[in-house]
């Protein structure tokens, strides 16, 4: 944009700070003022025609929109997070179910769940440790397509619970199905980080909101 003409005066403005650099009206003062001072200084034998006053001024119009729309996009931005930390908050004791083959344990029973993609004959449950040794083995029949849950007695393992693992094995007559793990936990703390609402679980891990498989 040029708004400057020969021998113009510099105008400024001390009431401007860092605060109101970017603000829309403050923009479009300092453009008045300079538009106001081009006028009064321009060459009378070679004014500034019509055309050229109309296109700077849809130019400041167009700025100031763009800056209007910028300030409104970042608001409504801020309000969304706040919304999804609320939302998080509420989360917060709840028990959710994750992709992952963790085993929580808790009152000598083991919990977990599992995704079939179509419906198995037979599905079996191996409890194992953190290294693979096989504690125990669940035979859970035939099951239809989607989640399940299952719990395991771990009132007679005396091993220690904390980092029991478990792995699904699903067939169908003698076909064997893919499946999905998944982990249940406790989520104790809800947070936003670069527009994403994260859930921090009892188990260490840090999720966003949208790997929650189910709420337990």
């Amino acid at each position: 944009m040029i708004l400057g003409a020969t021998n113009a005066p510099t105008v400024t403005d001390s009431t401007n700070t860092k605060a109101n650099a970017n603000d829309p009206a403050a923009a479009q003062d300092r453009f008045l003022k300079l538009l106001v001072a081009q006028l009064n200084n321009q060459d009378p034998m070679n004014p500034l025609d019509n055309a050229q006053m109309t296109s700077q001024i849809a130019q400041i119009n167009t700025v100031t929109g763009i800056q209007q729309l910028n300030q409104t996009m970042q608001s409504m931005a801020e309000q969304f997070n706040s919304l999804q930390v609320m939302q998080g908050t509420a989360l917060i004791g709840r028990n959710v179910m994750t992709e992952g083959s963790s085993l929580a344990v808790a009152d000598k029973a083991g919990k977990g769940g599992f995704e079939l993609p179509s419906a198995a004959t037979n599905v079996k449950i191996e409890v194992t440790t953190a290294g693979g040794q096989v504690v125990d083995t669940i035979d859970l029949g035939a099951k239809a397509a989607g989640r399940h849950t299952f719990e395991w007695d771990a009132s007679k393992y005396t091993g220690s619970t904390d980092a029991l693992q478990f792995r699904v094995t699903a067939v169908n007559g003698s076909t064997k199905l893919s499946s999905t793990a998944l982990a249940l936990s406790k989520v104790t703390a809800a947070g936003a980080e670069d527009g994403q609402l994260k859930l921090t679980l009892a188990n260490g891990k840090t999720i966003n909101y949208s790997q929650i498989k189910a709420l337990v």
